[in-house]
Protein backbone atom coordinates (compact mmCIF):
# COMPACT_ATOMS: atom_id res chain seq x y z
CA UNK A 1 0.00 0.00 0.00
CA UNK A 2 2.78 2.47 0.98
CA UNK A 3 6.33 2.28 -0.37
CA UNK A 4 9.38 4.42 0.32
CA UNK A 5 12.23 3.70 -2.10
CA UNK A 6 15.58 5.23 -1.09
CA UNK A 7 13.86 8.40 0.11
CA UNK A 8 15.88 11.31 1.48
CA UNK A 9 14.39 14.69 2.44
CA UNK A 10 15.89 18.05 3.27
CA UNK A 11 13.99 21.33 3.63
CA UNK A 12 16.96 23.53 2.74
CA UNK A 13 19.06 22.40 -0.24
CA UNK A 14 22.14 23.45 1.73
CA UNK A 15 20.78 22.30 5.10
CA UNK A 16 20.84 19.00 6.98
CA UNK A 17 19.08 15.87 5.76
CA UNK A 18 15.90 15.30 7.79
CA UNK A 19 15.33 11.76 6.51
CA UNK A 20 18.03 9.68 4.85
CA UNK A 21 17.80 6.61 2.60
CA UNK A 22 14.42 5.38 3.82
CA UNK A 23 13.33 2.05 2.32
CA UNK A 24 10.12 0.52 3.65
CA UNK A 25 6.88 -1.16 2.69
CA UNK A 26 3.68 -0.92 4.73
CA UNK A 27 1.08 -3.42 3.49
CA UNK A 28 -2.65 -2.85 3.31
CA UNK A 29 -4.64 -3.34 6.51
CA UNK A 30 -1.72 -2.79 8.89
CA UNK A 31 -1.23 -0.34 11.75
CA UNK A 32 2.35 0.91 11.67
CA UNK A 33 3.59 2.88 14.68
CA UNK A 34 6.36 5.42 13.98
CA UNK A 35 8.57 6.11 17.00
CA UNK A 36 11.72 8.07 17.70
CA UNK A 37 13.14 10.92 19.70
CA UNK A 38 11.86 14.46 19.23
CA UNK A 39 13.12 15.95 15.97
CA UNK A 40 14.09 12.69 14.21
CA UNK A 41 11.75 13.31 11.27
CA UNK A 42 8.56 11.49 12.22
CA UNK A 43 6.25 14.30 11.08
CA UNK A 44 8.26 14.72 7.87
CA UNK A 45 7.88 11.03 7.04
CA UNK A 46 4.13 11.16 7.66
CA UNK A 47 3.67 14.27 5.53
CA UNK A 48 5.59 12.65 2.68
CA UNK A 49 2.90 9.96 2.46
CA UNK A 50 0.26 12.34 1.13
CA UNK A 51 2.64 14.70 -0.66
CA UNK A 52 2.57 17.60 1.81
CA UNK A 53 6.34 17.14 1.71
CA UNK A 54 7.54 18.65 -0.56
CA UNK A 55 4.50 20.05 -2.47
CA UNK A 56 3.35 22.21 0.48
CA UNK A 57 6.36 22.50 2.79
CA UNK A 58 8.97 22.94 0.07
CA UNK A 59 12.37 21.33 0.22
CA UNK A 60 13.94 18.52 -1.78
CA UNK A 61 12.74 14.90 -1.88
CA UNK A 62 14.91 12.34 -3.60
CA UNK A 63 13.82 8.77 -4.17
CA UNK A 64 10.21 7.67 -4.60
CA UNK A 65 7.09 7.50 -2.42
CA UNK A 66 4.06 5.64 -3.75
CA UNK A 67 0.64 5.14 -2.15
CA UNK A 68 -1.72 2.61 -3.75
CA UNK A 69 0.50 2.81 -6.82
CA UNK A 70 0.37 6.62 -7.09
CA UNK A 71 3.69 8.47 -7.06
CA UNK A 72 3.55 11.49 -4.74
CA UNK A 73 5.90 13.40 -7.06
CA UNK A 74 3.17 13.42 -9.71
CA UNK A 75 0.18 13.58 -7.37
CA UNK A 76 -0.06 16.54 -4.96
CA UNK A 77 -2.15 16.23 -1.77
CA UNK A 78 -5.43 17.22 -3.48
CA UNK A 79 -5.07 14.30 -5.91
CA UNK A 80 -4.39 11.85 -3.08
CA UNK A 81 -7.26 13.08 -0.88
CA UNK A 82 -9.54 10.22 -1.94
CA UNK A 83 -7.16 7.58 -0.58
CA UNK A 84 -5.08 9.33 2.12
CA UNK A 85 -6.55 11.09 5.14
CA UNK A 86 -4.22 12.99 7.47
CA UNK A 87 -4.58 14.22 11.04
CA UNK A 88 -1.90 16.78 11.91
CA UNK A 89 -0.38 17.55 15.31
CA UNK A 90 -2.26 20.85 15.52
CA UNK A 91 -5.98 20.14 14.84
CA UNK A 92 -6.92 23.81 14.41
CA UNK A 93 -4.49 24.19 11.51
CA UNK A 94 -6.59 21.79 9.45
CA UNK A 95 -10.07 23.08 10.26
CA UNK A 96 -12.10 24.87 7.59
CA UNK A 97 -15.60 25.16 9.05
CA UNK A 98 -16.81 26.85 12.25
CA UNK A 99 -19.10 24.14 13.67
CA UNK A 100 -18.35 20.49 14.48
CA UNK A 101 -20.98 18.95 12.16
CA UNK A 102 -19.95 21.18 9.23
CA UNK A 103 -16.29 20.26 9.71
CA UNK A 104 -17.14 16.56 9.59
CA UNK A 105 -18.96 17.08 6.30
CA UNK A 106 -16.48 19.40 4.59
CA UNK A 107 -14.08 16.75 3.30
CA UNK A 108 -16.91 14.75 1.76
CA UNK A 109 -18.27 17.87 0.05
CA UNK A 110 -14.85 18.42 -1.54
CA UNK A 111 -14.88 14.83 -2.84
CA UNK A 112 -18.42 15.11 -4.24
CA UNK A 113 -20.03 12.55 -1.93
CA UNK A 114 -23.86 12.47 -2.36
CA UNK A 115 -25.77 14.35 0.41
CA UNK A 116 -27.62 11.25 1.64
CA UNK A 117 -24.34 9.38 2.06
CA UNK A 118 -22.77 12.39 3.75
CA UNK A 119 -25.54 12.56 6.34
CA UNK A 120 -25.21 8.86 7.15
CA UNK A 121 -21.43 9.07 7.52
CA UNK A 122 -21.62 12.16 9.73
CA UNK A 123 -23.99 10.35 12.12
CA UNK A 124 -21.77 7.26 12.16
CA UNK A 125 -18.68 9.35 12.91
CA UNK A 126 -20.40 11.37 15.64
CA UNK A 127 -21.10 8.09 17.43
CA UNK A 128 -17.73 6.52 16.64
CA UNK A 129 -15.76 9.47 18.04
CA UNK A 130 -18.11 10.33 20.93
CA UNK A 131 -19.03 13.72 19.44
CA UNK A 132 -22.81 13.55 19.33
CA UNK A 133 -23.24 16.05 22.17
CA UNK A 134 -20.89 18.50 20.44
CA UNK A 135 -22.35 18.45 16.93
CA UNK A 136 -23.60 22.06 17.04
CA UNK A 137 -20.71 23.49 19.05
CA UNK A 138 -18.29 26.05 17.66
CA UNK A 139 -14.83 24.60 17.11
CA UNK A 140 -13.34 27.56 18.95
CA UNK A 141 -15.35 26.67 22.07
CA UNK A 142 -13.96 23.13 22.29
CA UNK A 143 -11.13 21.89 24.47
CA UNK A 144 -7.92 20.71 22.85
CA UNK A 145 -8.92 17.07 23.23
CA UNK A 146 -12.36 17.64 21.76
CA UNK A 147 -10.79 19.35 18.76
CA UNK A 148 -8.50 16.37 18.35
CA UNK A 149 -11.48 14.03 18.11
CA UNK A 150 -13.17 16.30 15.57
CA UNK A 151 -9.99 16.35 13.46
CA UNK A 152 -9.84 12.56 13.43
CA UNK A 153 -13.57 12.30 12.68
CA UNK A 154 -13.40 14.80 9.80
CA UNK A 155 -10.84 12.56 8.10
CA UNK A 156 -12.68 9.30 8.76
CA UNK A 157 -15.94 10.53 7.16
CA UNK A 158 -14.21 10.51 3.76
CA UNK A 159 -13.53 6.75 4.15
CA UNK A 160 -9.83 6.92 3.13
CA UNK A 161 -7.86 3.74 2.42
CA UNK A 162 -4.85 5.15 4.29
CA UNK A 163 -5.05 7.11 7.56
CA UNK A 164 -1.97 9.07 8.65
CA UNK A 165 -2.02 10.37 12.24
CA UNK A 166 0.54 12.60 13.95
CA UNK A 167 0.30 12.46 17.77
CA UNK A 168 -3.44 11.63 17.66
CA UNK A 169 -3.84 11.07 21.40
CA UNK A 170 -1.60 13.86 22.72
CA UNK A 171 -4.54 16.06 23.77
CA UNK A 172 -6.90 13.25 24.78
CA UNK A 173 -7.65 12.03 28.28
CA UNK A 174 -6.77 8.36 28.85
CA UNK A 175 -10.36 7.15 28.43
CA UNK A 176 -10.93 9.09 25.21
CA UNK A 177 -7.56 7.93 23.86
CA UNK A 178 -8.52 4.30 24.42
CA UNK A 179 -11.86 4.82 22.67
CA UNK A 180 -10.29 6.54 19.66
CA UNK A 181 -7.54 3.95 19.25
CA UNK A 182 -10.02 1.10 19.66
CA UNK A 183 -12.21 2.65 16.95
CA UNK A 184 -9.25 3.05 14.59
CA UNK A 185 -8.14 -0.52 15.29
CA UNK A 186 -11.60 -1.81 14.41
CA UNK A 187 -11.34 -0.05 11.05
CA UNK A 188 -7.96 -1.70 10.49
CA UNK A 189 -9.19 -5.17 11.38
CA UNK A 190 -12.67 -5.04 9.88
CA UNK A 191 -12.25 -2.80 6.81
CA UNK A 192 -8.58 -3.18 5.94
CA UNK A 193 -7.71 0.46 6.63
CA UNK A 194 -3.96 1.12 6.58
CA UNK A 195 -2.86 3.35 9.47
CA UNK A 196 0.50 5.05 9.95
CA UNK A 197 0.66 6.68 13.35
CA UNK A 198 3.40 8.66 15.10
CA UNK A 199 3.09 8.88 18.87
CA UNK A 200 5.34 9.64 21.82
CA UNK A 201 3.03 8.14 24.45
CA UNK A 202 3.85 4.57 23.53
CA UNK A 203 2.11 3.22 26.60
CA UNK A 204 -1.17 4.09 24.87
CA UNK A 205 -0.61 2.67 21.40
CA UNK A 206 2.05 -0.04 21.39
CA UNK A 207 -0.44 -2.82 22.08
CA UNK A 208 -2.39 -1.95 18.91
CA UNK A 209 0.57 -1.87 16.50
CA UNK A 210 1.27 -4.55 13.90
CA UNK A 211 4.69 -3.08 13.16
CA UNK A 212 6.97 -0.38 14.54
CA UNK A 213 9.19 1.95 12.53
CA UNK A 214 12.05 3.37 14.63
CA UNK A 215 13.71 6.58 13.44
CA UNK A 216 17.14 7.34 14.90
CA UNK A 217 19.48 10.27 14.22
CA UNK A 218 22.39 9.21 12.05
CA UNK A 219 21.10 5.66 11.57
CA UNK A 220 18.84 4.01 8.98
CA UNK A 221 15.19 3.52 9.93
CA UNK A 222 14.35 0.17 11.44
CA UNK A 223 11.04 -1.59 10.72
CA UNK A 224 10.00 -4.67 12.66
CA UNK A 225 7.46 -6.19 15.01
CA UNK A 226 6.83 -4.36 18.29
CA UNK A 227 8.69 -7.00 20.30
CA UNK A 228 11.72 -6.88 17.97
CA UNK A 229 12.04 -3.09 17.94
CA UNK A 230 11.34 -2.57 21.67
CA UNK A 231 14.20 -4.87 22.66
CA UNK A 232 16.73 -2.05 22.33
CA UNK A 233 14.70 0.99 21.29
CA UNK A 234 15.91 4.25 22.90
CA UNK A 235 12.26 5.20 23.39
CA UNK A 236 10.06 2.71 25.22
CA UNK A 237 6.98 2.79 27.46
CA UNK A 238 7.29 2.22 31.22
CA UNK A 239 6.09 -1.39 31.00
CA UNK A 240 8.99 -2.20 28.64
CA UNK A 241 11.47 -0.29 30.81
CA UNK A 242 10.23 -2.27 33.81
CA UNK A 243 10.72 -5.50 31.87
CA UNK A 244 14.28 -4.50 31.00
CA UNK A 245 15.02 -3.64 34.63
CA UNK A 246 13.64 -6.98 35.84
CA UNK A 247 15.25 -8.94 32.96
CA UNK A 248 11.94 -10.43 31.80
CA UNK A 249 12.07 -12.53 28.66
CA UNK A 250 10.12 -11.99 26.50
CA UNK A 251 9.72 -8.27 27.15
CA UNK A 252 6.11 -7.41 28.01
CA UNK A 253 4.33 -4.98 25.70
CA UNK A 254 1.13 -4.70 27.73
CA UNK A 255 0.19 -4.35 31.38
CA UNK A 256 -1.45 -7.77 31.26
CA UNK A 257 1.77 -9.44 30.06
CA UNK A 258 3.79 -7.61 32.71
CA UNK A 259 1.46 -8.61 35.53
CA UNK A 260 1.90 -12.25 34.59
CA UNK A 261 5.70 -11.86 34.82
CA UNK A 262 5.78 -9.69 37.94
CA UNK A 263 5.28 -12.28 40.68
CA UNK A 264 8.96 -12.50 41.57
CA UNK A 265 9.40 -8.74 41.47
CA UNK A 266 6.48 -8.19 43.83
CA UNK A 267 8.06 -10.52 46.38
CA UNK A 268 11.26 -8.46 46.28
CA UNK A 269 9.54 -5.13 46.85
CA UNK A 270 8.16 -4.13 50.21
CA UNK A 271 5.05 -1.90 50.21
CA UNK A 272 6.74 0.04 53.01
CA UNK A 273 9.49 1.05 50.58
CA UNK A 274 6.85 2.35 48.17
CA UNK A 275 5.39 4.55 50.88
CA UNK A 276 8.83 5.89 51.80
CA UNK A 277 9.66 6.66 48.13
CA UNK A 278 6.76 9.13 47.94
CA UNK A 279 7.48 12.25 49.95
CA UNK A 280 4.97 14.86 48.76
CA UNK A 281 5.41 18.45 49.86
CA UNK A 282 3.16 19.30 52.78
CA UNK A 283 0.63 21.82 51.39
CA UNK A 284 0.49 23.65 54.72
CA UNK A 285 4.21 24.43 54.95
CA UNK A 286 4.58 27.20 52.36
CA UNK A 287 2.72 30.38 51.45
CA UNK A 288 -0.25 30.01 49.11
CA UNK A 289 0.78 30.86 45.55
CA UNK A 290 -2.61 30.15 43.92
CA UNK A 291 -5.94 30.32 45.72
CA UNK A 292 -9.09 29.48 43.74
CA UNK A 293 -12.28 29.65 45.78
CA UNK A 294 -15.75 28.67 44.46
CA UNK A 295 -14.57 29.70 41.00
CA UNK A 296 -17.13 29.82 38.17
CA UNK A 297 -16.57 30.63 34.49
CA UNK A 298 -19.28 30.55 31.82
CA UNK A 299 -18.84 30.44 28.04
CA UNK A 300 -22.26 31.34 26.68
CA UNK A 301 -24.55 28.51 27.80
CA UNK A 302 -21.63 26.31 28.90
CA UNK A 303 -20.42 26.30 32.51
CA UNK A 304 -16.70 25.62 32.12
CA UNK A 305 -16.10 25.95 35.88
CA UNK A 306 -18.54 25.81 38.76
CA UNK A 307 -17.63 26.00 42.44
CA UNK A 308 -14.01 25.05 41.66
CA UNK A 309 -11.81 25.33 44.75
CA UNK A 310 -8.08 24.62 44.71
CA UNK A 311 -4.95 25.92 46.44
CA UNK A 312 -1.29 25.47 45.42
CA UNK A 313 1.53 26.27 47.85
CA UNK A 314 5.02 27.52 47.10
CA UNK A 315 7.42 24.66 46.36
CA UNK A 316 4.60 22.29 45.49
CA UNK A 317 3.84 20.53 42.19
CA UNK A 318 0.14 19.86 41.71
CA UNK A 319 -1.29 18.00 38.70
CA UNK A 320 -4.77 18.83 37.44
CA UNK A 321 -6.39 15.84 35.75
CA UNK A 322 -9.79 15.07 34.27
CA UNK A 323 -11.55 14.19 31.06
CA UNK A 324 -11.51 16.47 28.02
CA UNK A 325 -13.69 19.53 28.53
CA UNK A 326 -13.70 19.21 32.32
CA UNK A 327 -12.37 22.76 32.81
CA UNK A 328 -8.61 22.28 33.30
CA UNK A 329 -7.47 24.84 30.73
CA UNK A 330 -10.13 27.31 31.87
CA UNK A 331 -8.86 27.17 35.46
CA UNK A 332 -5.31 27.89 34.28
CA UNK A 333 -6.49 30.79 32.10
CA UNK A 334 -8.48 32.22 35.02
CA UNK A 335 -5.27 32.29 37.06
CA UNK A 336 -3.75 34.75 34.55
CA UNK A 337 -7.00 36.68 33.94
CA UNK A 338 -7.38 35.45 30.35
CA UNK A 339 -11.06 34.62 30.92
CA UNK A 340 -13.67 36.62 32.83
CA UNK A 341 -14.77 35.12 36.13
CA UNK A 342 -18.51 34.68 36.64
CA UNK A 343 -18.37 33.99 40.36
CA UNK A 344 -15.90 33.17 43.13
CA UNK A 345 -12.33 34.42 43.26
CA UNK A 346 -8.81 33.63 42.19
CA UNK A 347 -5.73 35.07 43.87
CA UNK A 348 -2.10 34.74 42.78
CA UNK A 349 0.37 35.47 45.58
CA UNK A 350 -2.52 37.13 47.38
CA UNK A 351 -3.40 39.46 44.47
CA UNK A 352 -6.00 39.57 41.74
CA UNK A 353 -4.19 38.48 38.53
CA UNK A 354 -6.19 41.07 36.57
CA UNK A 355 -4.14 43.87 38.16
CA UNK A 356 -0.79 42.33 37.23
CA UNK A 357 0.84 43.81 34.12
CA UNK A 358 4.18 43.80 32.31
CA UNK A 359 7.27 42.56 34.13
CA UNK A 360 5.27 42.26 37.36
CA UNK A 361 2.97 39.75 35.64
CA UNK A 362 5.67 37.53 34.06
CA UNK A 363 7.64 37.36 37.32
CA UNK A 364 4.54 36.50 39.34
CA UNK A 365 2.81 33.94 37.12
CA UNK A 366 3.73 32.26 33.85
CA UNK A 367 1.43 30.20 31.60
CA UNK A 368 2.51 27.75 28.90
CA UNK A 369 -0.69 27.25 26.86
CA UNK A 370 -1.81 24.22 24.86
CA UNK A 371 -0.92 26.08 21.65
CA UNK A 372 2.64 27.23 22.44
CA UNK A 373 3.17 28.60 18.93
CA UNK A 374 0.94 31.55 19.91
CA UNK A 375 3.84 32.90 21.99
CA UNK A 376 6.45 32.78 19.20
CA UNK A 377 7.01 35.73 16.86
CA UNK A 378 10.74 36.04 16.02
CA UNK A 379 12.60 34.68 12.97
CA UNK A 380 15.12 32.53 14.82
CA UNK A 381 15.33 30.55 18.04
CA UNK A 382 18.22 32.77 19.18
CA UNK A 383 16.09 35.90 18.67
CA UNK A 384 13.24 34.37 20.69
CA UNK A 385 15.63 33.59 23.53
CA UNK A 386 17.15 37.07 23.51
CA UNK A 387 13.71 38.71 23.47
CA UNK A 388 12.59 36.57 26.39
CA UNK A 389 15.64 37.60 28.43
CA UNK A 390 14.90 41.28 27.74
CA UNK A 391 11.18 41.01 28.49
CA UNK A 392 11.75 39.34 31.84
CA UNK A 393 14.90 41.32 32.73
CA UNK A 394 16.77 38.02 33.02
CA UNK A 395 20.51 37.69 32.64
CA UNK A 396 21.37 37.36 28.93
CA UNK A 397 21.64 33.71 28.02
CA UNK A 398 19.14 32.50 30.66
CA UNK A 399 16.50 31.34 28.17
CA UNK A 400 19.07 29.73 25.86
CA UNK A 401 20.53 27.81 28.81
CA UNK A 402 17.11 26.50 29.81
CA UNK A 403 16.39 25.48 26.21
CA UNK A 404 19.73 23.66 26.04
CA UNK A 405 18.69 21.63 29.08
CA UNK A 406 15.30 20.77 27.59
CA UNK A 407 16.21 20.24 23.94
CA UNK A 408 19.97 20.35 23.31
CA UNK A 409 19.49 19.37 19.66
CA UNK A 410 17.83 22.69 18.68
CA UNK A 411 20.10 24.96 16.63
CA UNK A 412 19.87 28.69 17.55
CA UNK A 413 19.69 29.86 13.91
CA UNK A 414 16.62 27.78 12.98
CA UNK A 415 13.20 29.41 12.47
CA UNK A 416 10.76 28.45 15.25
CA UNK A 417 8.15 27.42 12.65
CA UNK A 418 10.59 24.83 11.30
CA UNK A 419 10.79 23.08 14.67
CA UNK A 420 8.73 20.02 15.51
CA UNK A 421 5.73 20.45 17.77
CA UNK A 422 7.69 19.10 20.74
CA UNK A 423 10.66 21.36 20.04
CA UNK A 424 8.43 24.44 19.84
CA UNK A 425 6.95 23.44 23.18
CA UNK A 426 10.45 23.20 24.68
CA UNK A 427 11.24 26.68 23.36
CA UNK A 428 8.09 28.17 24.91
CA UNK A 429 8.74 26.35 28.19
CA UNK A 430 12.21 27.92 28.30
CA UNK A 431 10.80 31.37 27.47
CA UNK A 432 8.19 31.27 30.23
CA UNK A 433 10.49 29.72 32.83
CA UNK A 434 13.26 32.25 32.15
CA UNK A 435 11.26 34.90 34.04
CA UNK A 436 11.38 32.68 37.16
CA UNK A 437 7.70 33.28 38.05
CA UNK A 438 6.58 32.36 41.54
CA UNK A 439 3.68 30.40 40.02
CA UNK A 440 4.17 28.31 36.88
CA UNK A 441 1.10 27.05 34.99
CA UNK A 442 1.57 24.34 32.37
CA UNK A 443 -1.20 23.18 30.04
CA UNK A 444 -0.35 19.76 28.55
CA UNK A 445 3.40 20.38 28.85
CA UNK A 446 4.48 17.09 27.25
CA UNK A 447 2.67 17.22 23.88
CA UNK A 448 5.20 16.16 21.27
CA UNK A 449 7.92 15.33 23.81
CA UNK A 450 9.73 12.00 23.78
CA UNK A 451 10.63 10.16 26.98
CA UNK A 452 14.09 11.74 27.17
CA UNK A 453 12.70 15.26 26.84
CA UNK A 454 10.12 14.48 29.52
CA UNK A 455 12.85 13.28 31.89
CA UNK A 456 14.72 16.54 31.36
CA UNK A 457 11.52 18.52 31.97
CA UNK A 458 10.86 16.58 35.18
CA UNK A 459 14.37 17.40 36.44
CA UNK A 460 13.86 21.12 35.75
CA UNK A 461 10.44 21.18 37.41
CA UNK A 462 11.83 19.47 40.50
CA UNK A 463 14.65 22.02 40.69
CA UNK A 464 12.16 24.89 40.39
CA UNK A 465 9.96 23.44 43.11
CA UNK A 466 12.99 22.95 45.32
CA UNK A 467 13.70 26.67 44.92
CA UNK A 468 10.15 27.56 45.99
CA UNK A 469 8.26 27.81 42.69
CA UNK A 470 4.62 26.66 42.83
CA UNK A 471 3.69 24.56 39.79
CA UNK A 472 0.23 23.64 38.57
CA UNK A 473 0.18 21.44 35.48
CA UNK A 474 -2.89 20.25 33.62
CA UNK A 475 -2.09 16.98 31.93
CA UNK A 476 -3.47 13.75 30.51
CA UNK A 477 0.02 12.25 30.70
CA UNK A 478 -0.39 9.92 33.65
CA UNK A 479 3.25 8.83 33.49
CA UNK A 480 4.47 12.42 33.86
CA UNK A 481 2.08 13.02 36.75
CA UNK A 482 3.27 9.86 38.49
CA UNK A 483 6.88 11.00 38.22
CA UNK A 484 6.70 14.65 39.15
CA UNK A 485 3.52 15.60 41.03
CA UNK A 486 3.30 15.91 44.82
CA UNK A 487 -0.49 16.08 44.74
CA UNK A 488 -3.23 15.46 42.19
CA UNK A 489 -6.55 17.27 41.79
CA UNK A 490 -9.29 15.63 39.74
CA UNK A 491 -11.71 17.98 38.01
CA UNK A 492 -15.05 16.89 36.53
CA UNK A 493 -17.72 19.07 34.92
CA UNK A 494 -15.99 22.18 36.22
CA UNK A 495 -15.72 21.05 39.85
CA UNK A 496 -12.66 19.83 41.74
CA UNK A 497 -13.93 16.50 43.03
CA UNK A 498 -10.77 15.03 44.61
CA UNK A 499 -7.44 16.34 45.89
CA UNK A 500 -4.72 14.34 47.59
CA UNK A 501 -1.20 12.87 47.43
CA UNK A 502 -0.37 11.50 44.00
CA UNK A 503 0.07 7.89 45.13
CA UNK A 504 -3.35 7.86 46.80
CA UNK A 505 -5.30 9.53 44.00
CA UNK A 506 -3.90 7.89 40.86
CA UNK A 507 -3.58 4.35 42.20
CA UNK A 508 -7.25 4.45 43.18
CA UNK A 509 -8.25 5.24 39.57
CA UNK A 510 -8.13 2.66 36.76
CA UNK A 511 -8.13 5.54 34.25
CA UNK A 512 -5.39 7.74 35.73
CA UNK A 513 -3.12 5.01 37.12
CA UNK A 514 0.34 4.75 35.46
CA UNK A 515 1.54 1.48 33.97
CA UNK A 516 3.86 0.58 36.87
CA UNK A 517 1.01 1.05 39.32
CA UNK A 518 -1.23 -1.27 37.30
CA UNK A 519 1.47 -3.93 37.07
CA UNK A 520 2.40 -3.91 40.78
CA UNK A 521 -0.92 -3.07 42.42
CA UNK A 522 -2.06 -3.04 45.16
CA UNK A 523 1.35 -1.68 46.30
CA UNK A 524 1.48 2.07 45.55
CA UNK A 525 4.41 2.08 43.13
CA UNK A 526 4.28 4.77 40.45
CA UNK A 527 7.41 4.87 38.27
CA UNK A 528 10.28 2.70 37.07
CA UNK A 529 12.94 4.84 38.73
CA UNK A 530 11.29 4.19 42.11
CA UNK A 531 11.52 0.45 41.46
CA UNK A 532 15.18 0.76 40.49
CA UNK A 533 15.96 2.68 43.68
CA UNK A 534 14.05 0.16 45.81
CA UNK A 535 15.90 -2.80 44.25
CA UNK A 536 19.21 -1.13 45.12
CA UNK A 537 18.05 -0.81 48.73
CA UNK A 538 17.00 -4.44 48.89
CA UNK A 539 20.12 -5.63 47.09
Amino acid sequence: MIRFEDVSIRYDPAGPVVLSNVDLHIPEGELCLVVGETGTGKSTLLQAINGLVPHFTGGVLSGRVTVAGRDTRDNPPRELADIVGMVLQDPMSGFVADVVEDELAYGMESLGVPPAVMRKRVEETLDLMGLADLRNRSLLSLSGGQRQRVAIGSVLTAHPRVLVMDEPTSALDPGAAEEVLAAVTRLVHDLGLTVVLAEHRLERVLQYADSVLLLRPGAPPRLGTPSEVMTDSPVAPPVVELGRLAHWDPLPLTVRDARRAAGGLRSQLSPDLAAVSHSPVDPTTGPIALDCSSLAVVYGPVWALREATLAVSAGQIVALMGRNGAGKSTLLKAAVALVPITAGRVLVAGRDPAVLVGADLVRTVGLVPQEPTDLLYSDTVAAECSAADRDSSATPGTTAALLARLAPEIAPEIHPRDLSEGQRLCLVLAIVMSAAPGLLLLDEPTRGLDYGSKRRLVAILRDLAQDGTAILLASHDVELVAEVADRVAIIADGEVVAVGPTAEVVTASPIFAPQVSKVLSPAPWLAVDQIAAALQVTG
